[in-house]
């Protein structure tokens, strides 16, 4: 049986001498593992649509419960993202919480979305990396089922409350404390939680249609980590190697 879909090239892993084993993200069949025969060798007309971030066109045909490419074109290889290691690393980390936040079988065009506009733009929209990080790990936790409460105080209701409990996700105020959770409080101000409202609930073709200073916007990008990594209970290689490079 053959299958053709689109889907984002989310890992790339060694199968043989000759051959490798991709991680697609497509928008109709969720996350699909294919063989990609010949991939490795030299002059492989498969080379650019099978490669780590490539967006691309992908003809499928399925033997026993496995898929192997038999027709690939790519759609967008993001080549200035190539070119930069930082942007590239932070592009590699987008991958690898999609492939965390995705299932086999189980359509998710909406995250697929979120990755693509966010590689677009680091890419040609040139925004800051700190923006672009902030809002895909808000809007993945958002998208994963991890929608904090965001509207107020979660104990007396202030529209504008100065503190994020990250391991609850709920904003609160300095004097209404809850002792039931023990975890990481943030900062945060009016800025930064309007931010974070935003970028929650507003259309995905708007996601960087909001303004916010730079040092707010990395405050927001910590916090976003931290609420990520923390509501999926783990960490990202891939994540770690892009902080290195700030070090």
């Amino acid at each position: 049986m053959y299958l053709t879909t689109q889907g984002l090239v989310l890992r790339v892993t060694d199968y043989n001498d000759q051959d490798a084993l991709l991680t697609l993200l497509t928008p109709n069949y969720g996350k699909l593992t294919v063989k990609a025969r010949g991939l490795r060798r030299r002059n492989s007309p498969l080379t650019a649509p099978c490669q780590l971030l490539a967006y691309g066109s992908y003809t499928l045909f399925e033997y026993r419960g496995m898929y192997t490419v038999n027709e690939a074109a790519s759609v967008e290889l993001f080549q200035n993202l190539r070119r930069d290691i930082t942007k590239l690393s932070l592009g590699t980390y987008f991958c690898q919480v999609a492939e965390v936040l995705s299932q086999e079988d189980l359509p998710n065009p909406e995250l697929l979305s979120l990755v693509l506009n966010c590689l677009h733009g680091i890419t040609t929209l040139h925004l800051s990396e700190s923006t672009v990080k902030a809002v895909f790990e808000f809007r993945a936790a958002c998208l994963a089922g991890y929608m904090p409460d965001i509207s107020g105080c979660h104990a007396c209701g202030n529209e504008n409350p100065d503190r994020f409990d990250i391991s609850a996700g709920r904003l609160e105020c300095g004097g209404c404390r809850s002792y039931d959770s023990d975890g990481l409080r943030l900062p945060v101000n009016p800025g930064i939680v309007a931010a974070m409202r935003y970028i929650a609930f507003c259309d995905p073709k708007k996601l960087f249609s909001f303004q916010l200073g730079q040092e707010n916007m990395e405050q927001l990008s910590h916090l976003t980590e931290a609420y990520l990594t923390t509501q999926l209970e783990q960490g990202f290689s891939t994540l770690d190697f892009y902080k290195s490079l700030y070090i």
